[in-house]
């Protein structure tokens, strides 16, 4: 919670006073203020941090210092079939070493008092006065300060990094003390009664019920037909599948890569949308620089640039290593070219959002700002990346294609002609510019990142639910129509241009005809479901994919309305498209990456992340959604009614300050919600030492001795 005022804090300095740019400078004395209470902030973070871990290790060692011998029931009554086995046999063992002595009445009383109890106790766990003012507002104060301030809280980082590690290395050096003397308990247990109840509470664990309690052992029959059991269901376009076969599990070279490929993707989020976040707070602090390389013409396409070909393309292209070998029952054809690939992609990106920054573009349009040696690099990624799910396919076990790979491969074939025909000159002259830049930029959003992602919805999405995909051939009816209508609409971001009067209506008629791919896949998705609805509260995987499926739909719609000419009028070149935008690429495409990428992860680590961070990534991500697109469209709505009616540009500009704002914090939350997944991709991948079993170390120390 702290965290979020900390970085709201900005946004709510902006909103004191009139709905007006900002003036924030270096040269202002506003900023030493800000970066001081952030720091302070942050320090006092760390040391609540630090203050509670000192209070666990402390409640650990009252805990062992106040538990006598009686408190190691706990670990007897929570040892397992196996443990207890072993117990017995090591009490076995020692009883035919030494002869049993009758004396320890006491001890065998006290453990036979142990093992039947029902139930254990549980262990408990200031404001400047005004002077100095203008010596705060001299740029040299101000950069001295700073640069004070930096080294000391870099140093309390470390410090915290290191008393972290030590009282991880005493915690783990208590717990194994407490297993020795665990131990030590287990050898002076060597009398027979104990070993009777042992090997009584062994047998009840152990017991399992025969399934014909009620039913009896007769076999079930159906003489009079009364029961109709259909063995198969025929589907119009493709074969009837086999039931799932257990599959071995993936070569560990391929999840390398795959990991690879969405840590890279990760990384170009955190950047992209910081990038981003420093843009929204542009809005309201426009003064917040004066440097060429940070100004708001040159970071938007970085931050544009960065989320498409960096965090989404990569992480799409990662998830496609795993599902397209998957549904082909083969293994990927070339892991080489998977990280030739790789490293092509991200140099593309390294040196597009360089160059970019210098000022170096294309030019061209909207999304394609790279200038084409370095998208050539891109293309070139994209290339072998076709070819090696080409071969897979090629080479697959099965004899129909899995509907995944028909949308994956699609994708990858539609995103190499766009950008061959975007960047090859041949035709970009007048009107054709204009024409091939609404091409390009609707079907990069539609037949690349779309196409991509519903193809790796409809394995994992059936996957997680433990069930099939309700239809194929709604599935199959969704992929032809988009292709047929997706394809059209590219110029419906130019109404009223000067683009021909058909072209432009061609455009509307294939923005309403892509409600039925979109209707199709919504109703094939949420009727998977059917029956399976309450696997939803309890899997933090599901409720991404479905917030993916809502806004798919919404912000699809939401495309098709926009497309109309007096919606157009009204909406089109206001912020309400930069809201639709967020909709779509953010709501649909990156929900669903973030699903797949909790549902693959775990299975190629074998660790999962903090459930508590999965949800904080969650509910921040589509709250500060809601609270970026939601005014906006609102403000742009109100915007679109005052150039209609003539008012003066600066009117608009002025009254859009308020929904800019809330543009700024909803950013904030969204960010946040980045900082959280970027945590938990950490903790997926990360090998920390397993703590310390006491229960299962004490039986190998008592086994040993």
């Amino acid at each position: 919670m702290l965290t979020i005022i900390v970085v709201l804090f900005p946004m709510l300095l902006f909103a004191q006073g009139e709905m007006r740019p900002f003036s924030f400078t270096f040269n202002s004395a506003e900023v030493i203020i800000l970066i001081s209470l952030l720091v302070l902030i942050a320090i006092l973070l760390f040391a609540i941090w630090l203050l509670h871990r000192i209070e666990t290790i402390r409640g650990v060692a009252d805990r062992r210092s106040a538990a006598s011998r009686t408190g190691y029931s706990k670990y007897i009554q929570q040892l397992d079939s196996r443990q207890l086995e072993q117990l017995i046999s090591i009490v076995r063992e020692r009883n035919k070493k030494h002869t049993a002595s009758g004396g320890d009445s006491l001890r065998k009383a006290l453990l036979v008092l142990l093992l039947l109890s029902p139930t254990l106790a549980t262990w408990a766990q200031t404001t400047g006065s005004g002077e100095g003012e203008s010596l705060l507002g001299q740029a040299g104060i101000i950069i001295t300060i700073v640069l004070l301030l930096i080294p000391i809280l870099v140093g309390f980082v470390i410090m915290v990094g290191k008393a972290s590690q030590v009282l991880k290395r005493y915690r783990r050096k208590m717990d194994m003390a407490e297993a020795d003397e665990f131990a030590a308990y287990l050898r002076e247990v060597d009398v027979e009664q104990a070993e009777r109840e042992l090997v009584g509470r062994k047998e009840a664990l152990d017991y399992r019920l025969s399934d014909t309690e009620l039913s009896g052992p007769e076999a079930a029959e159906d003489k009079l037909g009364v029961i109709k059991i259909r063995e198969n269901s025929g589907l119009p376009f493709v074969a009837v599948k086999k039931k799932a076969q257990r599959r071995p599990n993936i070569d560990p070279k391929l999840s390398k890569l795959i990991v690879w490929y969405l840590v890279a993707a990760t990384c170009w989020l955190l950047f992209g949308t910081t990038v981003g976040q420093y843009l929204g707070i542009k809005f309201v602090a426009p003064d917040a620089d004066q440097v060429s390389w940070l100004s708001f013409g040159r970071l938007r396409p970085v931050h544009t640039n960065a989320v498409f070909w960096g965090w989404a393309s990569l992480a799409m292209i990662g998830l496609g290593y795993y599902v397209v070998p998957r549904v082909s029952n083969v293994a990927i054809a070339s892991l080489k070219m998977g990280w030739y690939s790789f490293y092509l992609i991200n140099t593309a990106v390294v040196l597009g959002s360089l160059s970019l920054m210098g000022g170096i573009n294309n030019g061209g349009g909207e999304y394609r700002e790279y200038i084409w040696p370095i998208m050539l690099l891109f293309g070139v990624g994209l290339v072998l990346t076709l070819i090696n799910y080409l071969k897979t396919v090629a080479r697959r076990t099965t004899r129909e294609i899995y509907i995944s790979n028909w949308y994956i491969i699609s994708a990858v074939i539609f995103a190499l002609v766009i950008s061959i025909v975007a960047y090859i000159p041949w035709w970009q002259k007048g009107l054709g510019e204009t024409i091939v830049q609404g091409y390009y930029m609707h079907q990069g959003v539609g037949m690349w990142f779309m196409l991509f992602m519903l193809g790796v919805v409809y394995y994992f999405l059936p996957q997680q639910l433990n069930r099939p995909i309700y239809s194929y051939s709604l599935g199959i009816l969704a992929f032809w129509t988009q292709i047929l209508f997706y394809t059209l609409i590219g110029t419906h971001h130019f109404v009223f241009s000067a683009i021909p009067w058909w072209l432009q209506t061609v455009a509307i008629v294939g923005s309403m005809g892509m409600v039925i791919p979109v209707a199709a896949g919504t109703a094939n998705f949420l009727l998977t479901f059917k029956g399976g609805w309450y696997k939803v509260k309890d899997s933090y995987t599901l409720p991404f994919f479905l917030i993916g499926i809502i806004f798919y739909f919404t912000g699809s719609l939401q495309g098709t309305a926009e497309a109309f000419r007096y919606t157009n009028l009204l909406w089109h070149f206001t912020d309400f498209t930069v809201a639709h935008s967020h909709l779509t690429m953010y709501g649909i495409i990156s929900f669903f990456l973030w699903a797949g990428i909790y549902a693959l992860v775990p299975r190629l680590t074998g660790r999962e992340a903090p459930q508590s961070t999965v949800g904080a990534h969650f509910w921040m991500a589509l709250i500060g959604l809601l609270f970026y697109t939601v005014p906006l469209m609102y403000g742009s709505t109100l915007k679109g009614l005052m150039w209609i009616e003539g008012k003066p540009f600066i009117e608009s500009v002025t009254l859009m300050m308020p929904y800019w704002l809330w543009r700024a914090i909803g950013g904030s939350l969204m960010w946040l919600s980045h900082l959280f997944f970027a945590y938990n991709m950490y903790k997926m991948l990360s090998v920390d030492k397993e703590p310390v079993d006491i229960r299962e170390t004490a039986l190998q120390h008592a086994e040993r001795d």
